[in-house]
């Protein structure tokens, strides 16, 4: 905010809250009422608007902040992609994974329950909920209870036993679906705003099916078969598939059939007491 242009009167001849004495040089009967205005403010008064009392002082007389309608098209907003902050890439730049989008999302993750907790948490803090339908219900209620803060944000169900969601663009779900390596059939299928992601802890006979029919992929570590399986399937580098057998357990790959990038995903203080280390295998 800029400061006004004109410069305020000081009273140099008082203590700020107090009139100068009596017998002082600018007191006396001639002497101008503080309150009362002077000659040239009175005709300044005349020609413009009248302040009005408890309403501020009355600033410079300027537009400098006005654009006319040619210059509207110069002006630009900076928007950066938007979603879930999965880690930070190569360049140690933040990785946002959009989730939840307008559009059917399917998404398998090979790796850990660990790293499927920390996606979800993360989704979580997006405004979004969490649906898991999983085998071992005791090993999601502990982070259900500690997410939203006290808020059902996180529902977890027996395998078979999870409701429609009811998904919208102000309540988009994430259903997180942990049934080992041989998951049955889905009952909640991707719809807009309501992604599924299957977390596979290894490669089944089905794998190379759902790695295909998925639009997005998560890696962690495999092991040099899987990750031969895995390159064929994605159509990844030889190079890249090379890599995979030698990640760190906070280390993914993230990929589709026309792109990848590899992620490192550093857990918070809050994550790591509450889901512990990164790990590859639960």
């Amino acid at each position: 905010m800029t400061s006004p242009t004109y410069q305020p009167r000081v009273n140099n001849s008082g203590t700020g809250w107090r009139n100068p004495p009596i017998g002082a040089p600018d007191a006396g009967q001639g002497r101008r009422p503080s309150h009362q205005p002077r000659p040239d403010e009175q005709r300044s008064a005349q020609s413009g608007p009248t302040p009005q009392p408890g309403f501020g002082l009355r600033g410079p007389r300027r537009s400098p902040h006005v654009l006319t309608a040619e210059s509207l098209a110069s002006l630009t907003l900076p928007v950066g992609d938007d979603g879930v902050i999965i880690g930070i890439d190569p360049q140690n730049q933040p990785a946002v994974l959009s989730l939840l989008r307008p559009a059917p999302l399917e998404i398998a993750l090979v790796g850990s329950m660990w790293m499927a907790q920390v996606l979800a948490l993360r989704t979580v803090a997006t405004g979004a909920r969490v649906a898991v339908e999983t085998a071992r219900p005791p090993a999601w209620g502990q982070m259900a209870q500690a997410a939203g803060g006290g808020q059902q944000c996180v529902s977890v169900h027996e395998v078979r036993q999870i409701a429609p969601q009811g998904p919208s663009v102000s309540s988009p779900v994430l259903v997180v679906r942990d049934m080992g390596a041989r998951p049955p059939r889905n009952q909640l299928a991707p719809s807009p705003w309501q992604s599924v992601l299957t977390v596979l802890p290894f490669l089944g006979p089905r794998s190379p099916q759902m790695l295909g029919r998925a639009d997005l992929v998560g890696l962690q570590r495999l092991s040099p078969e899987e990750a031969e399986v895995v390159t064929r399937v994605m159509r990844l580098p030889e190079q890249v598939g090379a890599v995979l057998p030698t990640l760190s357990d906070n280390a993914m790959l993230w990929c589709t059939r026309d792109s990848h990038q590899f992620v490192m995903t550093q857990p918070t203080e809050a994550e790591t007491n509450l889901l512990g280390g990164p790990r590859r295998m639960d």
